[in-house]
């Protein structure tokens, strides 16, 4: 399965690249996320509870960083496992480029998913992928938004 999406992000490729490498924000902004934790080699794991269609469960995952090229793009390599639920694995690349108020964020992830959510069907699929997208974007912008906020609280102070 193929996904692919554009978000603008009111914040500099800087601010964005920051965030997309935090695991605090990482845990803020991921649907359901209950834990990240950043590894030494710079790969992260994560524990993420999620309701796909009538499917519901934890998903243990991990995922690595590769083809970096700072403050502009990076390739996602990753697999989750929810027990009999199933699995994904997959890659997704990221682009950000600058824009006069902020940065666009462009993905396009390569998935392939089996177990029980594999059998929900391609619509449902790319249904629930879309929403857990938004939401994850609607939470990173919420995250940033805070963090600029809490930075200009203490230069004030």
């Amino acid at each position: 399965m193929d996904f692919d999406g554009t978000y603008h992000l009111n914040a500099t490729p800087t601010e964005v690249w920051q965030a997309l490498n935090s695991e605090d924000i990482l845990a803020r902004s991921i649907p359901g996320c209950d834990r990240v934790e950043k590894q030494e080699d710079g790969s992260f794991v994560a524990s993420v509870i999620l309701r796909i269609g009538p499917i519901k469960a934890r998903f243990h995952g991990t995922v690595r960083i590769e083809e970096i090229s700072p403050l502009q793009q990076y390739l996602l390599e990753g697999e989750g496992k929810g027990g009999v639920a199933g699995f994904a694995r997959g890659e997704a690349r990221l682009d950000l480029l600058p824009e006069d108020t902020g940065t666009r964020l462009t993905y396009h992830v390569q998935a392939r998913i089996g177990g029980k959510i594999a059998q929900l069907g391609n619509r449902m699929l790319q249904s629930t992928v879309q929403k857990l997208s938004d939401t994850f974007f609607q939470n990173l912008t919420a995250a940033l938004e805070q963090e600029t906020t809490d930075i200009a609280t203490e230069a004030q102070t």
